[in-house]
């Protein structure tokens, strides 16, 4: 049984690479806005090497659990992994695609890049509602020597069901006690205060066109808007500047072995070098869909996985090892129909 499944899961790797003259296959998707910088290139370049068009509607992880479990698309995205019971409920199998990072920014005069830090509990603060000010003296604490304007905080948070709000609220929630009672962390949450944009890219424009702002966004969308980003005080309490080193010292903790469906948290990881915001972003699909469309599906997916990493990397998102790009192959001949 184990070498029918190895058989399976590679062939499913190979499936599509070589071919040529099959019928271009055309391939819905939506959900999380925080991998869709890289979904595109993928997207881009795997129908110029194999004739088939991947469409995906960047609506919010929310959104995406939606149209899958609704069955309008072939795959869905979400930056929050799905429990047992509701992957079960649903007929959904989910797996990791690629590691994202995000990461506080702001809009305020004469602030460059890195130039500020913020730790977890001052972050949280400032989103109950607490910090008011940028001048507040707990911000001047991390920022002795910063010229900080005596000027509003206005707080920006996703309007839509997103898995980055997830995270997010996940790590305020193991920074703030007090967080984790009142507001907690989900795709969507009662915001204490501030104004919502859609997406990334809506809170990323939010912030590029307000004075005293400050949002969070994957870290794709910091460097294509040119967004001014904070460091961050780490599990360890050291200052850390976010880049591709620190998001994979952080993604080096991730060991799916051990968990079931994937899933695994991945905020506030230990180690000196760690980013303190990451997350694995998962990649959705229906048990009970036809053996064809789900091949036609893993055909891209796979190809993302094993050819697409230097395209990631590019954007600063992590790709998995291959020791874990092998687990997901395995788990899709054991959940999913497939096709011979």
């Amino acid at each position: 049984m184990r070498k029918s499944l190895t058989m399976l899961a590679a062939g499913i790797a190979a499936l599509g690479f070589a071919a040529t003259g099959a019928a271009a296959a055309n391939l819905t998707g939506a959900g999380g806005t925080a991998i869709y910088p890289v979904l595109q290139v993928w997207a881009q370049k795997y129908q110029q090497s194999t004739g088939d068009q991947v469409n995906y509607q960047p609506i919010g992880s929310g959104g995406g659990i939606k149209q899958i479990e609704a069955k309008t698309v072939d795959f869905a995205n979400s930056d929050k992994p799905l429990m047992h019971d509701d992957l079960v409920k649903n007929n959904l199998v989910q797996f990791p695609q690629v590691v994202i990072s995000i990461v506080p920014v702001v809009h305020l005069p004469g602030i460059k890049p890195g130039q500020m830090v913020l730790d977890g509990k001052t972050l949280a603060a400032i989103y109950l509602g607490h910090i008011t000010k940028w001048n507040d003296p707990a911000i001047k604490a991390l920022n002795p020597h910063v010229p900080l304007p005596n000027m509003s905080i206005l707080t920006v948070h996703r309007s839509d069901g997103s898995g980055t709000t997830f995270n997010f609220t996940n790590y305020l929630g193991k920074m703030s006690p007090e967080w984790q009672a009142n507001v907690g962390a989900d795709t969507a949450v009662a915001w204490p205060n501030g104004e919502g944009g859609k997406g990334n890219a809506g809170v990323a424009a939010t912030v590029q066109q307000t004075v005293g702002t400050i949002g969070y966004v994957e870290y794709a969308y910091v460097m294509q808007s040119k967004l001014v980003y904070t460091d961050m005080i780490n599990s360890d309490g050291k200052r850390i500047a976010p880049s591709m080193e620190a998001f994979q010292t952080a993604a080096s903790n991730a060991d799916f072995s051990k968990v079931k469906d994937f899933y695994l948290i991945l905020t506030n990881q230990p180690g000196a070098a760690s980013w303190p915001i990451t997350a694995a972003t998962y990649m959705l699909m229906r048990s009970d869909y036809p053996a064809d469309k789900n091949k036609a599906v893993l055909k891209f997916l796979d190809y993302a996985l094993r050819h697409g990493q230097d395209d990631a990397k590019k954007l600063d998102y992590v790709p998995f090892p291959d020791s874990v790009v092998k687990q997901i192959e395995a788990s899709w001949a054991m959940t999913l129909k497939v096709s011979p």
